[in-house]
């Protein structure tokens, strides 16, 4: 469902989501945010009158597109699973590369989940429930139709590729290398697509 926010209730989300993707949840306070989007710390509470309420938003939000990017894939490459698990590993190269959105905010989040306020916890965890559905299903059907080889269940694998997906976007942020994430994800890939030696 898509929420109707004013210009500046947005311009507020999309600071908070530039601060979350670098730093997490306990990086940043109103006052912070305040001094970036140019307006009073009380302003910013008439929109969101608690933290909790302004990540809880943001995530939600990131939720919505994440829900969106895995729809299209599915879609755009229908009846091949390979393509799909591409496109979603792709998504992120780019992201990387080109310094758009280099870290999934959920993944910072989840580092901080035991002290995160609940209403943003299940949020997080959300994500990477629905995110980890759509990888059990894209991989369940590339090994129905033969094109990947699982040595696992489906879900396991499936968390297995999130993991190193996610693992991935960590090194490339360490390392300052943001090639070293397809260097790191490519041979998981390309081990589900080898058949185990008889």
């Amino acid at each position: 469902m898509t929420v109707e926010r004013s210009p500046k209730a947005t311009e507020i989300i999309n600071h908070t989501r530039t601060l979350l993707t670098s730093g997490g949840y306990k990086s940043f306070s109103y006052a912070d945010l305040a001094e970036r989007v140019q307006i009073r710390k009380a302003s910013i509470h008439h929109h969101f009158p608690a933290k909790a309420d302004l990540v809880q938003a943001v995530v939600a939000e990131y939720r919505q597109e994440a829900r969106a990017g895995m729809a299209a894939t599915s879609q755009h490459f229908s009846n091949d699973p390979l393509s799909e698990l591409n496109g979603y590993i792709n998504f992120w190269a780019d992201c990387i590369r080109d310094n758009t959105s280099p870290f999934c905010i959920c993944v910072m989040l989840a580092v901080e989940l035991p002290t995160l306020p609940d209403e943003v916890a299940a949020e997080v965890t959300g994500h990477f429930t629905e995110l980890a559905d759509w990888l059990t299903s894209v991989l369940h059907k590339g090994a129905q139709s033969g094109v990947f080889v699982l040595r696992e269940g489906a879900e396991t694998e499936a968390k297995s590729v999130m993991a190193t997906v996610h693992g991935a976007m960590i090194a490339a942020r360490a390392f300052n290398k943001p090639d070293l994430f397809l260097h790191i994800v490519a041979p998981v890939i390309n081990r589900l697509r080898q058949k185990t030696e008889q």
